[in-house]
């Protein structure tokens, strides 16, 4: 017997929303933002509401922000309710109940059980990666979940894996972190509504913006960065890609694609702004992959002018975005 959440999901006819498309810049960004964008859109709701926390994206020192949709924003914009799921009996006990009344379960996870990263992680690397869990067979042992930009199904071994079935008790194993999200009171508002609501969570975010220039701070840091990167070779090269320059560019790149929508639906001109933090995304893409050819060949490259830019479009683009909210 199948139990899920939302209505049953054929992978092979899945979708996945624009944000995902093939012509994006930044085909994915983290994977608990991507989860929440497919979530969202396979139950006709608009993921881009949810999406200005990212102004207030930082350089934390050791990573950009792993930004992800409060869990208030999610109930103000759509009525979605996201609760701690306490992994009490064992993820597949647990989950199977939370399945049984119409609950998504979100769980951390080991990429080397999930097909769809055929490539990359699948039974090649043990990393942990979000989930979120639609459909789960019992008797087929079939788990159907949203996973970085679409939507999957595993079965068998991978299953009996991911939920760890048989395995003697290790009192070592400690349960990853999961969440159950209630769906019962869902609304589907139109994007005029969804843009009033999310026109004061953008001014909000933006109040957390850091004081300083994050971009220039980080500058001296990336090239101390990139030169211990020269010795420890491309396997560090990818961590720290991942950690900082995916979540800069493509944090940016999703909050011009937001401003863009909520200049749809309001009263305000955006494009200034949203121009300048394509920009960055764009010049990130360049500095990522100058980066990679400087860790392969360990010589000299000048990195600074590309990053000197970046701070300079994250300066206009937050100029821009003030002026344009002080006219309404």
């Amino acid at each position: 017997m199948s139990l899920h959440a939302l209505a049953l999901i054929n992978a092979s006819d899945y979708r996945p929303h624009a944000l995902h498309g093939v012509d994006r810049a930044w085909a994915e960004t983290n994977c608990y933002i991507d989860v929440w964008i497919e979530v969202l859109h396979a139950q006709g709701l608009n993921p881009l509401a949810c999406l200005p926390m990212v102004f207030a994206n930082d350089f934390d020192g050791d990573q950009w922000t792993f930004y992800k949709p409060p869990h208030e924003d999610l109930f103000a914009l759509y009525g979605i309710d996201v609760q701690e799921l306490n992994v009490w009996r064992g993820l597949l006990n647990n989950a199977t109940v939370q399945l049984g009344r119409g609950r998504l379960v979100l769980t951390e996870t080991d990429s080397f059980y999930l097909p769809d990263t055929a490539g990359t992680d699948y039974r090649t690397n043990h990393v942990k990666t979000t989930i979120a869990i639609q459909e789960i067979d019992l008797e087929q042992q079939k788990l159907g979940y949203f996973h970085n930009s679409s939507y999957h199904e595993l079965q068998g071994e991978d299953f009996v894996e991911t939920f760890r079935i048989g395995k003697p008790h290790d009192a070592t194993f400690m349960p990853l972190f999961a969440e159950f999200v209630r769906l019962d009171q869902v609304q589907n508002k139109t994007d005029a509504e969804q843009a009033a609501i999310s026109l004061p969570l953008l001014r909000k975010y933006l109040a957390r913006r850091p004081r300083n220039n994050p971009v220039s701070l980080f500058l001296p840091v990336f090239i101390r960065d990139v030169e211990q990167l020269k010795e420890e070779g491309m396997a560090a090269y990818h961590a720290y890609a991942f950690a900082c320059l995916r979540q800069l560019g493509a944090g940016f790149s999703l909050g011009a694609h937001y401003l863009r929508w909520l200049q749809q639906h309001q009263a305000l001109q955006f494009e200034a702004a949203a121009t300048e933090f394509d920009a960055i995304s764009e010049v990130t893409k360049t500095l990522l992959l100058k980066t990679a050819r400087a860790v392969m060949s360990k010589k000299a490259v000048d990195l600074v002018p590309l990053v000197e830019q970046l701070a300079v479009h994250w300066q206009q683009g937050m100029a821009a975005l003030d002026s344009s909210l002080a006219g309404g």
